[in-house]
């Protein structure tokens, strides 16, 4: 237990400094001296009319020459194939996505390629999509993109371009042909200011409809040898879905030296509800809900755990703890989601809450399913040196574990740190869930050993079952929330992605008062009927064989020594 709280205190310190940098759904990354090919930057469910705002504060390239014509430089993105499970960007392992010219799907992909010699950014955008795309276009832009806005003034800009030799050929002799130039001059005049201001850096956006126009030229600024520019998207009705953001240095992919860059990038990401992806809208309102009926539980524990207080065992109260403590956390967790869905990051207060809570429930809850499992209070009351062993090492790695969480709660998707922490979040976990059967089949094999010598064999059949049945049940609950519940959420929708945590959630639900039920406190219930010491079965078995006590019964204690009861001798 001492392992436990050092652990808890540890995690609590390195929370709270974590926190400082957390930015949620308003992300915001900078890595220096990178050499991955492809930097995963969010995936992000859009509904329609969602908005997604880009904007790289600097890129950095390196001092190597590199032929960026032949190695493009860029983002992508992408909206998956199969509900997030393929991408155009994970499909493509040999080849650089930006060097893709055409698709035979028609899923959207939009390309940013940056082009450092003319400083533009080429887009180009590829499937079926009714996107809006804001940008700065350049300032030489292709025919067409403007051609509504200078039909106004391209009659007026004819005589206006000849302006210096037609005042060189006539004089202001004549007042008609003066009144009818200065006309002319205020009409020209006046249109070109308005396309010159739209040109201007802090407000020169243009809007195109990506559906019409499939390659785009944006602006690109250059100020102290770092390179920057921006654009604004918004989703169409036609093109909702889960969109992968990717930055790409392609000529790192190649085999061989990896050169170094540096970059910088802020990203923002909003549906028309709030910060929140579409899989994760409905979330703050699961975990109340779930917190609702935890509660509910757990308080339909504590009145039995009352009703029956004369065959309660102190792991019944740590049951209730475990109840109690989850269904606070799913209260924490529902109002972290709700503050980030209104405000595009969490309040630290109610995030610090949030996590302490999640940390105390991952530890009681291994702590009591080892107990269970090594039959602690139910079959024995001292652990032996093998089965303390365990709580060695499951109690630290389940903290370990959470703060593995707790980091790649607060760390951005783009970084190298993200992805360590969530293999070894992944690893520990299993390590955790495989350990935690050992104490059942150890309890499994002593109960079957004993069944066998001594003259208790019902009773010790009888736990053993309830054990054998402890066991499928842990196996299941795992097997179903690693395995089974991620592979239905790669498989559903993107809006309905959300029901993975629904099922984790109530399989979590099943598995607890499951295990309240088998292991419930009860004057009558054999698998909680502790052996009864030496001396007892001493003093049973020479009652039994002496014919003269017949009939006599013997007050004694029951499994808690809390219940007299009378058992008749035979």
């Amino acid at each position: 237990m001492a392992v436990a709280h050092r652990g808890c205190v540890l995690a609590g310190y390195l929370l709270l400094l974590l926190l400082a940098g957390c930015k949620a759904r308003i992300h915001s990354l900078t890595l220096k001296n990178e050499t991955r090919f492809a930097v995963d930057l969010n995936t992000f469910g859009f509904y329609a009319n969602g908005t997604l705002d880009v904007n790289l504060v600097s890129l950095r390239l390196p001092d190597q020459p590199v032929n960026y014509s032949y190695y493009p430089v860029g983002f992508s993105l992408s909206r998956s194939r199969v509900n997030g499970v393929l991408s155009y960007t994970a499909e493509e392992t040999e080849t650089c996505p930006l060097t893709l010219t055409k698709l035979t799907s028609t899923e959207p992909l939009i390309l940013f390629l940056i082009d450092f010699n003319a400083l533009s950014v080429n887009v180009r955008a590829m499937g079926e999509q009714d996107n809006i795309l804001r940008g700065k276009p350049k300032a030489e832009v292709p025919k067409g993109l403007r051609k509504t806005r200078e039909e106004p003034a391209n009659a007026a800009n004819a005589p206006n371009g000849n302006k210096p030799s037609t005042n060189g050929d006539k004089k202001a002799d004549d007042p008609d042909n003066k009144l009818n130039q200065d006309e002319k001059d205020d009409k020209s005049v006046e249109p070109n200011k308005e396309v010159q201001k739209e040109e201007k850096p802090e407000v020169g956006e243009t809007e195109f409809q990506l559906g019409k126009n499939k390659q785009l030229t944006l602006a690109l600024g250059k100020v102290n040898g770092s390179y920057n520019f921006s654009f604004h998207m918004v989703v169409g009705l036609l093109a909702e879905g889960l969109y992968s953001l990717k930055f790409h240095y392609c000529k790192n992919r190649m085999a061989g030296i990896k050169f170094p860059y540096s970059f910088s990038v802020e990203v923002t990401e909003v549906n028309p509800d709030g910060y929140l992806s579409a899989a994760e809208i409905p979330l703050s309102r699961l975990y109340i809900c779930m917190a609702g009926v935890f509660f509910t539980a757990a308080m339909v524990w504590v009145y039995t755990l009352m009703k029956h207080r004369y065959s309660v065992f102190k792991i019944h109260w740590l049951m209730a703890a475990l109840a109690f403590t989850k269904a606070t956390s799913l209260v924490f967790h529902s109002i972290n989601y709700h503050f980030i869905n209104t405000k595009g990051h969490p309040i630290e207060g109610w995030a610090v809450m949030y996590y302490i809570t999640h940390l105390l429930k991952g530890a009681l809850l291994f702590i009591t399913l080892a107990l269970i499992g090594t039959g602690w209070a139910f079959v024995k009351y001292i652990l032996s040196d093998k089965e303390k062993k365990i709580f060695m090492i499951v109690i630290p790695l389940q903290v370990l574990a959470n703060v593995a969480f707790i980091i790649i709660e607060s760390t951005e998707e783009g970084s190298s740190e993200y992805y360590l922490w969530k293999e070894i979040l992944f690893l520990v976990d299993l390590i955790c869930c495989g350990a935690i059967l050992f104490p059942v089949v150890w309890s499994i094999r002593h109960l079957q050993e004993a069944s066998s010598t001594d003259g208790k064999a019902a009773m010790n059949l009888e736990k053993l079952k309830l054990f054998r049945h402890y066991y499928v049940m842990i196996v299941c609950y795992i097997y179903f929330t690693r395995i089974i519940a991620i592979l239905l959420k790669v498989t559903m929708p993107f809006q309905w992605q959300w029901c993975y945590e629904f099922l984790v959630e109530v399989s979590t639900l099943v598995f607890f008062v499951l295990t309240g039920y088998k292991f419930r406190p009860a004057s009558n219930n054999p698998y909680l009927q502790l052996p009864l010491d030496e001396e007892d079965v001493e003093m049973d078995e020479v009652m039994t064989e002496s014919g003269a006590l017949e009939g006599i019964s013997k007050v004694k204690k029951t499994c808690n020594g809390r219940e007299r009861q009378k058992e008749s001798t035979l």
